[in-house]
């Protein structure tokens, strides 16, 4: 079988018209592009190596990053910490409304709220009147787990209405004050009700969503529930940024949330690695080349299409539509192919340094100026 011609494929669904907002230099909704988060798991009271993993973050391609902000240490620490970091940082509140002040002091570009936990409505109102004043966009994040006391009872456990419910409650007080700078958030760790809650506002309000399926689980579990419920809603229009929570190297959540967008055709840039899944006509060890390919090209900025196949079945007749790949074949030889024509025959040792040498090639040409 032939290879699928570039550009060919289903469309997705229009994207849903919001309201925009920006995060730092970060448009979020308003047709601006999705928009990749995560967050940092060092503690933030050690600025040095919180601002390595922010940066390792930015390096693989994650547009804003989230801060914890457990207590005054590490509040104290984010001057230091906004003063260096080369993108846009959001500082995640719970339970101390003097921690959000505090971090606004700082120059953060974003502040995080759970609603269910911050305090009276007096605290609330004093964020936000420094937020107004320095026009920092607020996340209202609701989650599943910890909505409001007579929420939970009045609809009998957590919900997706329940969720919306507790949403719309925190925007009435924000718009009440005047201010209209905010960005929501429904999670729970349950994927149909994070997909319906996220639906259900969508359908009411015109404000930017932040997309994540919370606590979704290890790097293989969590990237398929992230993958189910985030590519559901962004499939039908709705999602303006996105976290793919994972429990594991917050570098894994960045790199899973491009995959994803990538493959919706939401976002471009960077490398996208085809590779066959292996049989029994494969002679040389793929899963290690594959991966070994993939993670010498995490980080390049310009777009290019790579195929890695483990035979002449696969290869290049599959992996026409990639620039550039590599077909293992027997005899220790395979062939090195462009927009799916064979351009040589090379030693199997040869192809794997000679198709990073191609894409990074390709890749730089291409790259953002």
């Amino acid at each position: 079988m032939g290879g699928y011609g570039k550009g060919e494929g289903a469309t997705l669904g229009a994207r849903r018209v919001t309201r925009q907002i920006r995060v730092g230099n970060v448009p979020i909704g308003g047709g601006a592009p999705v928009a990749v988060q995560s967050m940092t798991t060092t503690s933030t009271a050690d600025a040095a190596a919180t601002l390595a993993q922010v940066r390792a973050l930015a390096e693989a391609g994650a547009d804003v990053v989230r801060l914890a902000v457990p207590g005054q240490d590490a509040a104290a620490a984010l001057p230091a910490i906004v003063r260096a970091s080369p993108v846009p940082l959001v500082a995640d509140i719970h339970f101390d409304y003097r921690l959000a002040l505090a971090a606004l002091a700082a120059g953060v570009h974003g502040i995080r709220l759970n609603p269910g936990n911050i305090g009276s409505r007096e605290r609330v109102r004093e964020v936000v009147k420094a937020a107004r004043e320095r026009a920092v966009p607020i996340r209202i994040g609701v989650n599943a787990g910890s909505l409001e006391k007579d929420i939970v009872e009045r609809h009998g456990w957590p919900t997706a209405a329940g969720m919306v419910e507790s949403a719309e409650r925190h925007i009435r007080f924000l718009e009440d004050e005047g201010y209209r700078e905010i960005k929501v958030s429904l999670k729970a760790h349950d994927v149909a009700m994070t997909v319906q809650a996220n639906r259900l506002f969508a359908g009411r309000f015109d404000y930017p969503l932040h997309l994540g399926v919370t606590e979704a689980g290890t790097l293989v579990a969590g990237t398929v529930k992230s993958a189910v419920g985030l590519g559901i809603l962004l499939g039908e229009g709705i999602g303006d940024t996105i976290r793919v929570s994972l429990t594991a190297d917050p570098v894994e959540e960045v790199r899973v949330a491009r995959l994803l967008l990538t493959a919706l055709g939401l976002k471009f840039g960077g490398a996208t690695l085809t590779s066959c899944p292996t049989c029994g006509r494969c002679s040389v060890e793929m899963i290690p080349i594959a991966e070994r390919v993939e993670k010498r090209l995490a980080t390049v900025k310009g777009d290019v299409s790579v195929a890695v196949m483990g035979c002449e079945v696969n290869g290049p007749g599959e992996a026409a539509a990639a620039d550039v790949g590599v077909a293992y074949g027997h005899g220790g030889v395979g062939l090195l192919f462009r927009d799916g024509k064979i351009v040589k025959r090379m030693k199997a040792e040869e192809l794997e340094d000679a198709v990073v040498s191609e894409a990074l090639e390709i890749a730089a040409r291409r790259a953002p100026k």
